[in-house]
């Protein structure tokens, strides 16, 4: 009679470690997909800013203005 006992007690421990380790991996199977999603919009957004910043290091610098040459008349004070 304790054989059977000991017997029915290891199974239930078998099938509930095994029921276990299913519905875990059930369970987190759909947090990790929603990761995985995560990551590959956040390398897409790196990327797009990486070239971004390239194009804004590749641009060519504007000319500077020509100075004007305006005359300025002299003004003495005091005579």
């Amino acid at each position: 009679m304790d054989i059977a006992i000991i017997g029915w007690v290891w199974l239930g421990i078998l099938i509930g470690a095994i029921a276990g380790f299913v519905l875990c991996s059930l369970l987190t199977s759909s947090k990790v997909s929603e990761l995985e999603s995560e990551i590959i919009h956040h390398i897409f957004i790196r990327d797009s800013l990486k070239e971004e910043i390239m194009k804004l290091d590749n641009q060519v610098k504007p000319k500077p203005r020509k100075r004007r040459n305006i005359k300025v008349n002299k003004i003495k004070v005091g005579e």
